[in-house]
């Protein structure tokens, strides 16, 4: 497979872990975003405003988590410039452990969650640490890659360049950026449908299914962004 191929599936398979996963932590977690971290603000506010207000503690953890885990995920992409190697397949592990963690917290946390339960609050950190992890290596590993965990900025792009399309004003350059940002669009869109009804069926077992992907690309081990 060449690198171009290698770096679609990476994009698609990522752009549908983004979309399932905080589909997941959303529909389990009451409302809480664990890959777009900064919607949670806005749920704060909803939270406090109400009269009967409501537990924020988890929202109000998960921005620091969330920070915590791009900074881990920067040493450790330090350390393989260090040592000469690739910091794909480390980050790509990084991530998966921290699910394992995660899905490993939501066994005592049962099926009967509160928002300030322990092991609730500590299964929501380590997904949104996860999702951390995510957001770095795309970054780190594969700097040309489009955003796999939120696509307001990847779905703006796409109407811009489909304008361009449909008016007959687009060269190769928008052709070739329409095709790298409308594939994780569609890849996240599916994985947040994808994640809903698997949660419905299977609650945090569901996090099962990214991590098989995980390990994909942790054996395809996507490298570079190379053409070719």
């Amino acid at each position: 497979m060449t690198g171009v191929k290698r770096l679609l599936v990476a994009s698609l398979t990522l752009g549908f872990i983004g979309g399932y996963v905080d589909t997941v932590g959303f529909v389990a977690l009451f409302g809480l975003f664990t890959a777009h971290v900064t919607g949670n603000f806005v749920l704060i506010g909803a939270e406090l405003s109400r009269a009967s207000g409501g537990s924020v503690l988890l929202k109000l953890l998960v921005f620091p988590t969330f920070v915590v885990s791009v900074a881990l995920a920067r040493m450790v992409a330090l350390r393989c410039e260090r040592t000469k190697t690739v910091a794909s397949r480390p980050l790509l592990v990084m991530q998966a452990a921290l699910l394992v963690v995660a899905l490993i917290c939501s066994v005592p946390a049962g099926a009967a969650l509160a928002p300030d339960a322990p092991w609730a609050m500590a299964t929501g950190l380590f997904i949104t640490a996860a999702m951390g992890v995510q957001n770095a290596a795309g970054r780190l590993a594969w700097p040309a890659l489009t955003p796999t965990t939120v696509m307001t900025g990847n779905v703006t792009q796409v109407v811009i360049d489909g304008v361009d399309l449909l008016r007959g004003a687009a060269g190769p350059d928008v052709r070739e950026r329409l095709g790298r940002f409308i594939w994780p669009v569609a890849a996240f869109a599916v994985g947040a449908l994808t994640g809903a009804f698997a949660y419905a069926a299977w609650k945090f077992w569901a996090l099962l299914l990214p991590l098989v992907m995980l390990a994909g690309l942790v054996v395809m081990d996507v490298k570079a962004d190379k053409k070719g």
